[in-house]
């Protein structure tokens, strides 16, 4: 048994040890129940829960969230639309973000996925310096896909 200042008060009884924890108006509460003999707590309850969600809340806080962002190509798009779809990928990987590349086909573009494909190791290629890739190109109903997740 273990009061609330964390002294340990020695081994006693179960109803002992709740007269003692309704004396101080605390709860009894069992923290190792594996133990030989099973170790018990005065504490007062809701506020350890109150305070862990807080913790927990801190911590969720805390984290990075990574968020996926989306550049739609298409097998026919031009040089320059290229560039700039490049350019936004570049910046999203700067801040962090995974980009999911989509190269879209319509009609019977899907019969040339080959030119896709070189679309999209040029796109990769370009970004080697900020970005790796972290899912290979691949063929998801109409339309190939790659994601690059942000450099170390």
């Amino acid at each position: 048994m273990i009061d609330d200042e964390g002294v340990q008060l020695g081994i006693m009884s179960v109803p002992e040890a709740l007269r003692m924890a309704q004396a101080r108006e605390l709860d009894l509460v069992e923290v190792a129940p594996n133990a030989q003999p099973p170790v018990c707590r005065l504490m007062n309850f809701g506020k350890y829960q109150y305070e862990q969600a807080k913790r927990d809340r801190q911590a969720r806080k805390a984290q990075k969230q990574i968020e996926v962002k989306e550049v739609r190509l298409r097998p026919k798009t031009g040089e320059h639309d290229t560039e700039v779809r490049l350019r936004q990928a570049r910046r999203f990987l700067e801040e962090g973000n995974k980009v999911k590349v989509r190269v879209r086909f319509r009609g019977r573009e899907i019969y040339h996925p080959e030119v896709a494909t070189e679309i999209l190791s040029s796109f990769a290629s370009k970004l080697v310096d900020v970005g790796e890739i972290e899912m290979q190109p691949n063929l998801e109903g109409p339309s190939l896909l790659m994601v690059i997740a942000p450099r170390r």
